[in-house]
């Protein structure tokens, strides 16, 4: 089914698109009429991974050997490029590797969905976020402007997701980066801004070059239920965590903003806490299970490639 221009909300999201910035009301209602709504796009929304998988069921997704290995050959390929990315921005380059895995295994898997049609189909079919997706399009249909895009033609995810980091269009817009000034923010094949764009969304975001990202801690299980382990924000402190039965493994500064995190293994939950940077790769997806696996990813990615290297 395609989306149908005469529709009050695809009415006024064309006339808004016409006073604010100028698009033909008449062309654009063309090309949305080319948008068909996925019945299989509003199945995959409404039950992300995120939500309906445990810790230890979500993991066995991303921190495979073949998914370590070829973050590891990755690594060896664009080396250069990765220090020259991690020098300017201040990201390590396990962390850029990691994003490109977990998101698209190296961008080998961009997605196979027209954006056109992932944005109109949850713009106008999906109202708990209508909002949201309406206003993606809107950036969508803007980059596609900018960057001579044919949006008709653009693939990505069911949720419209672009290019091998998977940026909205909105984060695409205010986050990447032209980074060989080709004058092309090209997130599919150019290495350079793919880097650069997922290293300045870090920066921008708060992200500490050489910050704590992650940790484990001991806790007295007679008292867990009483902490708050689901959290969204770093709402606690070092300090403050400590007073209320944390027990920590390792020396970190008390005034440390920080989040408890339940980690369900298969034997029990297992607890971590959070701290800045862990914050930031929330920012990138806000599923702490999203963050963990970044950051284990990146641990298992980096010690293949120096357990790799002869000594020397």
């Amino acid at each position: 089914m395609a989306i149908d221009p005469a529709r009050p909300t695809v009415q006024a999201f064309i006339a808004h698109m016409s006073a604010q910035y100028g698009f033909a009301a008449a062309e654009l209602a063309q090309l949305l009429s080319q948008a068909k709504v996925q019945p299989g796009i509003l199945d995959a929304i409404a039950r992300p991974p995120e939500r309906t998988l445990a810790w230890y069921e979500y993991r066995t997704r991303f921190l495979t050997e073949q998914r370590i290995a070829d973050g590891a050959q990755f690594w060896s390929e664009h080396r250069e490029l990765l220090d020259q990315t991690a020098q300017r921005y201040g990201v390590a380059p396990q962390y850029l590797v990691a994003i490109l895995g977990v998101e698209t295994s190296y961008g080998r898997i961009t997605g196979r969905y027209r954006i056109l049609d992932a944005l109109g189909t949850l713009a106008f079919e999906y109202p708990p976020r209508a909002d949201y997706f309406t206003n993606e399009l809107e950036q969508f249909l803007l980059l596609a402007r900018e960057e001579s895009l044919d949006a008709v033609a653009a693939l990505g995810s069911y949720a419209g997701a672009i290019g091998a980091p998977q940026f909205m269009p909105g984060s695409l817009r205010r986050y990447a980066v032209d980074a060989d000034g080709d004058g092309k923010r090209d997130l599919w094949s150019d290495w350079a801004d793919i880097l650069a764009s997922v290293a300045n969304y870090f920066r921008v975001h708060g992200w500490q070059p050489d910050g704590t990202v992650l940790v484990d801690v001991d806790i007295d299980q007679e008292h867990a239920h009483d902490l708050d382990s689901r959290p969204q924000t770093l709402s606690e402190t070092i300090a403050s965590l400590k007073a209320k039965g944390v027990g920590f493994r390792e020396t970190l500064p008390d005034d440390a903003p920080a989040m408890l995190i339940a980690a369900d293994e298969a034997d029990g939950v297992h607890f971590r806490v959070g701290l800045n940077n862990f914050y930031v790769i929330t920012r990138y997806n806000r599923s702490p299970l999203y963050a963990m696996a970044v950051y284990e990813l990146a641990n298992r990615v980096r010690e293949r490639v120096f357990s790799d290297e002869p000594p020397g």
